[in-house]
């Protein structure tokens, strides 16, 4: 799938849903508790069974970032599935220090 900045994609296992933030330039394998996610607002509800392997979670307003960080999504609901991009979980992406003030 071609992901570009700004698109919204859901899981079709669970209730997660992100937007994406850095999208990378070439078609990738987004994919949510094993399942390959959808556009947001294409038809069906989430259906299907999750892989038991696949089940971290996602946190609301988190961003999830891949190895190299070509990828980066912000999750804007919650879910049970792990994100995963070509078979490789995602990572939280923590905060970036702020400077010190002395």
């Amino acid at each position: 799938m071609q992901l570009t900045a700004g698109s919204r994609w859901r899981s079709v296992v669970d209730t997660t849903e992100v937007v994406v933030v850095k999208a990378p330039k070439d078609d990738v394998d987004l994919r949510c508790g094993g399942h390959a996610m959808v556009a947001f607002g294409s038809e069906g509800e989430a259906s299907g069974t999750m892989d038991p392997s696949q089940n971290a979670g996602t946190q609301l307003g988190k961003r999830y970032c891949d190895e190299g960080q070509d990828l980066e999504v912000l999750c804007t609901k919650p879910g049970e599935g792990t994100l995963s991009l070509a078979g490789q979980a995602l990572n939280l992406k923590s905060a970036k220090p702020l400077p010190s003030s002395d």
